[in-house]
């Protein structure tokens, strides 16, 4: 059976969505603030950070097929959630970076 053929737009929307999923359904009260650092009550701030952005990288690699995109969206997706709380910058420039990234994943598929 061949592999459906999905266009650029149709992909872009879809992590876009999926972003949304990971970001404000999966992503816990508790998870969004322990990891925060100084928040961290249960386990340390990293792993919450680790496991919110290990599931962007899933969704993200799990929507491409392609592991390795996957995986620079979780450290991506770490930093800015990292840098989100140390520069204190806005939930709107959170989620333009985010978004930007999609972005960026379907340009860099669009080159192969």
């Amino acid at each position: 059976m061949p592999v459906a053929v999905i266009s650029l737009l149709d992909l872009l929307i879809l992590l876009v969505l999926a972003h949304f999923v990971c970001d404000f359904v999966l992503q816990s009260d508790r998870m969004a603030r322990e990891k925060t650092p100084g928040l961290d009550d249960t386990l340390n701030w990293r792993w919450w950070l680790g496991a919110h952005a290990s599931t962007h990288g899933l969704a993200v690699a799990l929507i491409t097929g392609m592991p390795l995109i996957g995986l620079a969206e979780m450290f991506v997706h770490a930093i800015i959630d990292w840098l989100k709380v140390r520069l204190r910058f806005s939930l709107a420039i959170d989620q333009c970076l985010h978004l930007f990234c999609k972005l960026i994943w379907v340009g860099l598929i669009a080159c192969l």
